[in-house]
């Protein structure tokens, strides 16, 4: 997600964050431990296997990329590129700072990306973060989960510091992708045992790694001989676990975590989280953020005319379970794309986003009906139950559905079953982009093979769409064919949107500086102990 040609940088309306080493207003100096409320990551904290917030959050203060997205302006600023060219869109020559260094102190080379790149994107190391690399030449020989050949034809290495991207035709926005973890370097280690260095990662970011106890906490310490611009505030950073961010609250509250990146729907209610906090302790923010409930029609044959599916999605009553669960906090979702990006295109969804009893009941009827009960599984370790219960408590009412909202104990476990194609009926998904793009709401999450795609979606018709909006030659002409693709993803209907977030996050009297970024989330590398 970077870049240094115009035509990429084009396409940074907005944008996703990072730490900031700018100097805010508020108290607080260098130095101290932020403990923040986290979660189990699904994953080995490996970047190019990491796809979800939970090992995500962690990842983004110890890993550095090539490019850095200010916090504040949503601005790409070079991190470790001294820069990135091309003259096509199609042949990108990336030259890096000289002397940038690994946690274990070696340099940060070409070979570090090359060889990083070319472990995610072979096949049969299995990692989510595979698909990103779909535009290089060679992918498709190098993707296959049978495949013998190990590296990617369009990486080529030129110097020590310097090496080449070749695509297999022209990305206009490809720089634009390359911020995202999927592309974090690795260091010459990682490669003796992959799976040891999951456990105990190494990067170049601000932060480095100090443990891990399962279940419990992951703990952070500043890299003392950190290359970048980008540094952090505190002196450790701890991720705490906890059971549900009801949990994570009231420890918030009582001083024993310092950040949480949520407030609990039941602090939502008659904004109670206002009164809670009232000394300032929150801060709101629109964010990139989406909420939707997904299905696997080939898992869940019930589901398997789309008509059904359109009913259902009829039958949820968005406004009043945003006013009702959420105080109108965050806003009733019209297509699969957040408003914040550029790109985005208001009623994508059309009439199916809109809440109609009878025409939902007509649709079920003409799509053949649904016997037994559905299930709409989510993650017990966030606050989801009181919208998932809501969700299910209006398709009853709309379409006399015995629909049943049903927990898995984490993320992390429910992410596992949705790989294993376990989970039937509807399943609660999310999303906060990885980069500035309305690509990043649709190749990620429909492209075939990709590591979000737990829908099976497959549309030859999308994919050869999302191509040529890639090879685009305006930002302009690229927004309308993504939009194309969206409107093919609208006719499938295989998610369900449902509302586009806020964030909300609130804070501990032990800290200050406190800000968020465009993904959603607190910027805990700026933030200062008291």
């Amino acid at each position: 997600m970077a870049v240094a040609s115009i035509s990429a940088l084009a396409l940074f309306a907005t944008a996703c964050g990072g730490g900031s080493d700018d100097d805010s207003g508020g108290g607080g100096s260098e130095g101290g431990t932020i403990t923040a409320a986290g979660c189990n990551p699904e994953n080995p904290l490996v970047a190019g296997n990491t796809a979800e917030t939970c090992g995500g959050d962690v990842l983004n203060v110890l890993t550095a990329q090539l490019i850095h997205y200010n916090a504040k302006t949503a601005e790409p600023e070079m991190d470790i590129a001294e820069s990135i060219e091309t003259e096509d869109n199609q042949t990108f020559t990336v030259k890096l700072k000289e002397g940038y260094k690994f946690h274990d102190g070696t340099e940060v080379q070409a070979h570090n990306f090359i060889d990083a790149w070319n472990y995610t994107a072979f096949g049969p190391n299995g990692q989510q973060g595979g698909y990103f690399f779909e535009p290089f030449e060679g992918y498709d020989k190098v993707s296959d989960e049978k495949s013998k050949t190990k590296e990617l034809s369009g990486l080529k290495e030129v110097d020590d510091l310097t090496f080449t991207i070749k695509t297999t035709e022209p990305v206009s926005n490809l720089p634009l992708r390359l911020g995202y973890t999927a592309f974090a370097p690795q260091p010459d280690s990682f490669f003796d045992d992959p799976k040891a260095a999951g456990q105990n990662p190494v990067a170049a970011g601000p932060y480095k790694f100090e443990s891990w106890s399962k279940n419990k906490a992951i703990k952070l310490s500043k890299f003392e001989d950190y290359s970048g611009d980008f540094g952090g505030k505190a002196d450790n950073i701890t991720f705490q676990n906890f059971k549900d961010s009801d949990a994570a609250y009231v420890a918030m509250q009582s001083g024993d975590v310092d950040v949480v990146r949520e407030i609990p729907a039941s602090a939502l209610v008659d904004e109670k989280y206002k009164s809670d906090l009232g000394d300032g302790r929150y801060l709101e923010q629109e964010s990139s953020t989406f909420q939707w409930v997904g299905m696997n029609h080939e898992v869940d044959p019930k589901l398997k005319d789309v008509k059904v599916r359109q009913a259902l999605s009829m039958a949820i009553d968005r406004k009043t379970i945003v006013k009702q669960i959420f105080a109108d906090a965050f806003t009733p979702a019209d297509g699969w794309v957040s408003p914040i990006v550029d790109g985005y295109k208001a009623g994508a969804c059309g009439e199916y986003c809109e809440y109609d009893p009878e025409k939902a009941k007509q649709l079920l009827e003409e799509g053949g009906g649904y016997e037994g009960k559905l299930t709409l599984t989510y993650n017990g370790d966030a606050s989801h139950k009181g919208w998932t219960e809501a969700t299910c408590n209006s398709i009853n009412k709309a379409l006399d559905i015995e629909c049943v909202a049903t927990p898995t104990v984490d993320f992390a476990t429910m992410l596992t079953q949705l790989e294993n194609r376990e989970l039937k009926g509807l399943f609660r998904s999310g999303w906060q982009m990885d980069y500035p793009s309305i690509e990043n709401y649709l190749a990620p999450i429909y492209g075939k093979n990709a590591g979000s795609n737990y829908y099976d979606y497959d549309d030859k018709a999308f994919q050869d769409k999302m191509r040529e909006a890639g090879a685009a030659d305006t930002p302009e002409k690229a927004n309308e064919l993504y939009q194309e693709a969206e409107g093919l993803i609208a006719e499938e209907f295989t998610t369900i949107p449902l509302w586009y977030g806020k964030a909300i996050i609130g804070w501990s009297d032990n800290v200050d500086n406190v800000e968020v970024t465009p993904f959603g989330v607190p910027d805990l590398a700026a933030m200062t102990v008291k």
